[in-house]
């Protein structure tokens, strides 16, 4: 039985995407499929550089279809009629894919993405003109920001740039931690003039890893992935290099962030369905005592919540995706939806991998399998583009306009259409987050109150808004980001909850799945909230009213047994040629 809510290489078949975009996802799948399992494992294994795979990306005109915006396409697509599109949903496809396969892959791609953002930011013609070029032969790009001893605390960049006297500069220092660092045909800089004080003096740039003035240091980690140390030294900058300057190269650093940590959710989803297929398989196969291990009940257990959590994921960033390609200057919802896919949807493939490891034990650890390089993948994703705190922290400024002042806004439908998603490009000024506003959350509850489990989390988000009204943080807890942290799982789970709500009325998902999947995060919130009255600074009314919110999932014994039988039939659905 096929299982419609997972991607199976064996059955996909994206036809709801135009022509071109489904050829090249279902040759990206079939180059993985041909090159067979062993041979991408031994490759994980020994740290093998990426290149037989960017040569197909190179080949088929991968990354250049699905990167280039139509603006900048020449011929047809320039006018909007060809295939060369920045399109988040079949962006969002091709992580899924690539994460299946192996996070190497899809590494390479995300920092291209990085790179590219302070370029189609800029006004810079030729830049971007040189950047399409590049795309076209096969090109994969960096983004360099972070650095050693500052990480990504843009404000404190080493990274300077001294004016030359003829309109450009040279630039000096070192960067960190950037992928793609080693090979890039454009790497997009941030550093700072030296002759110009604060903010006004950012600057962001194109350079080219192959210049004598740049120079590789290093890989930083063990990996196929190339993270880099590289250095400037006297770098020439000329004018026709410059992206952008002042506040405009601050505000291209946090928007290309936004856009890039979108994609770190569906990379997840693909570890996920891969390392599920292997678990389900090869426990459904494993006899102990003389009965399957999938006989006992713990195991029914911890392989139901893995699959609903995944469900979970896999609703809850198809519907940002909406969001994303909706967005303009007067609907910003994405600044909420976007941090949640990062932080929310990545903890939840580590939840997703620990269930299964469980389960499959010590087979966790083969190295024949896929699944041991899943176990460490899986870890990454939650610390890219800011950590778990960081983003936590960012949605709690949306906490109080989302559950207690929502506004009318237009309904959101799905986004599979082949449009260019130009407002990324075109974000402006990276502030102004409290004047945000929301559509009313419990619509999306209203319509499944039939199920008892999502009346049951609807009973703990109401009171999540009397907490928020009668026992919100003072201003000496709003300070303690330990406590607030607590709040923001809280806050983070009614997001999460109201997008897997909306996309199941857009898809008809099976109410078994959903009301199971809610069971668990009726737990989860509770978890939270336990949690919070643990916490040091909590208050009497904090501790009292954390108390009040734990709640106890309904049980029912037909409908888990139900959804069950979809998890069992995943053993022997997919297996990847030897």
């Amino acid at each position: 039985m096929t299982d419609a809510l997972l991607f199976n290489p064996r059955t996909y078949d994206p036809a709801h995407f135009d022509p071109e975009t489904r050829r090249l996802l279902r040759a990206t799948v079939d180059w993985f499929e041909e090159r067979g399992k062993r041979r991408i494992i031994e490759d994980y294994r020994t740290r093998a550089w990426l290149g037989d795979f960017l040569a197909f990306a190179a080949k088929e005109g991968l990354f250049s279809t699905f990167l280039t915006p139509a603006a900048e396409a020449g011929g047809s697509d320039g006018d909007g009629t060809g295939d060369k599109r920045w399109d988040t949903a079949r962006i969002a496809a091709l992580n899924e894919i690539l994460g299946f396969y192996g996070l190497d892959y899809w590494y390479a791609w995300q920092v291209t993405i990085l790179g590219l953002g302070p370029v189609w930011q800029s006004d810079n013609a030729a830049a971007r003109a040189r950047a399409a070029e590049l795309l076209d032969q096969g090109e994969v790009f960096a983004f360099g920001l972070s650095e050693k001893t500052h990480g990504a605390d843009i404000y404190s960049t080493d990274m300077l740039l001294t004016p030359d006297g003829e309109g450009g500069f040279r630039a000096t220092g070192s960067k960190y931690y950037i992928g793609n660092g080693n090979a890039a045909g454009l790497v997009s800089v941030f550093g700072r003039r030296t002759d110009v004080e604060g903010p006004d003096g950012y600057v962001f740039f194109a350079a080219d890893s192959r210049h004598p003035a740049y120079h590789l240091v290093k890989n930083v980690v063990d990996s196929s992935k190339f993270v880099s140390e590289f250095r400037l030294e006297e770098y020439p900058v000329a004018a026709a290099d410059v992206l952008h300057t002042g506040r405009a190269a601050f505000d291209a650093a946090l928007n290309t962030v936004n856009v890039g940590k979108f994609n770190l959710c569906t990379a997840s989803i693909g570890i996920c369905e891969h390392a599920m297929y292997e678990a389900v398989t090869h426990a459904q196969n494993r006899v102990l005592y003389g009965r399957p291990v999938t006989a006992f009940p713990h195991v029914r257990r911890e392989l139901t919540d893995a699959y609903v959590r995944l469900a979970g994921m896999k609703l809850f960033s198809d519907r940002a995706v909406d969001y994303f390609r909706t967005a303009g200057p007067d609907d910003r919802r994405y600044l909420l939806f976007n941090p949640m896919t990062k932080m929310k949807v990545t903890t939840e493939g580590e939840k997703v991998i620990d269930l299964m490891w469980d389960v499959i034990a010590a087979k966790g650890f083969e190295k024949d399998n896929y699944f041991a390089q899943a176990a460490v993948e899986i870890r990454g994703l939650p610390k890219l583009e800011g950590t778990v705190h960081v983003n936590l922290a960012l949605i709690l400024k949306f906490m109080r306009n989302h559950l207690l002042d929502p506004v009318d806004h237009p309904a959101v439908p799905t986004r599979l259409d082949a449009a260019d998603d130009t407002f990324l490009f075109r974000q402006g000024p990276a502030r102004g987050l409290g004047s945000v506003r929301f559509h009313d959350w419990r619509p999306a509850f209203d319509a499944y109150d039939r199920l008892p489990n999502v009346a049951r989390l609807r009973e703990q988000a109401d009171a999540l808004c009397d907490f928020v009204r009668t026992a919100a943080p003072d201003e000496a807890q709003s300070r303690d980001l330990d406590l607030l942290l607590a709040v923001g799982q809280l806050f983070a789970l009614v997001v999460h909850a109201q997008l897997v709500l909306e996309q199941a009325a857009l898809t008809g998902l099976d109410d078994d799945v959903l009301d199971e999947l809610f069971a668990v995060l009726v737990r989860d919130f509770s978890a939270h909230a336990v949690e919070l009255h643990g916490k040091d600074s909590a208050t009497e009314a904090q501790q009292t009213w954390a108390l009040g919110a734990v709640r106890r999932p309904v049980v029912d014994e037909a409908r888990t047994a139900r959804v069950w039988s979809r998890v069992e039939a995943l053993s022997g659905a997919y297996e990847m040629k030897p």
